[in-house]
């Protein structure tokens, strides 16, 4: 630093460019040093219609765990509901959606308010068979009535993990 003497006042001079650098260094360390969250995504679009107030007994539905296998290109190799095998082709994902008929008993159930599908996919497998399982989950839409049939409004996923192979 030069100080100046002036009429007896000091003047102190404060070189900018070592504060210049100094700055940069602080915003590059920020930027190497952020950590980027992505959301987690919100399948509930549609509410549920609420329980009547004569209906609010305890359900006793079993935990309905959707697992997704797939090879290490991704291709869908297995569609399993709880332990039962659906198979891996198209219809496979129809399988499905009757299977989770048959265990909540009818769309729009109101009673189904609080059960989740665990959807536990592998890590290589493409986002399109996890689409399918979620849609296949969720509901269907009614031929008849041209009206969407709700089955199940809570999707969660378990921790994605590389197949073995």
């Amino acid at each position: 630093m030069k100080l100046a003497k002036a009429s007896g006042l000091t003047k102190v001079e404060i070189p900018m460019a070592p504060m210049i650098d100094i700055v940069f260094q602080l915003l590059i360390f920020f930027m190497l040093n952020l950590k980027i969250v992505a959301p987690e995504g919100n399948f509930n679009i549609n509410l549920p219609v609420s329980a009547p107030a004569n209906a609010a007994q305890d359900v006793n539905l079993p935990e309905i765990k959707v697992g997704l296998r797939s090879d290490l290109n991704g291709n869908l190799t297995q569609l399993t509901l709880g332990g039962n095998n659906l198979g891996n082709d198209n219809a496979a994902f129809d399988r499905l959606n009757k299977e989770i008929l048959a265990v909540i008993g009818r769309p729009g159930n109101p009673l189904t308010k609080d059960v989740e599908v665990e959807l536990d996919a592998d890590f290589e497998c493409q986002y399109k068979y996890v689409v399918k399982a979620i849609s296949s989950c969720t509901g269907r839409l009614d031929r008849q009535t041209n009206q969407i049939a709700r089955y199940i409004e809570k999707i969660k996923f378990a921790p994605p993990h590389k197949p073995k192979g």
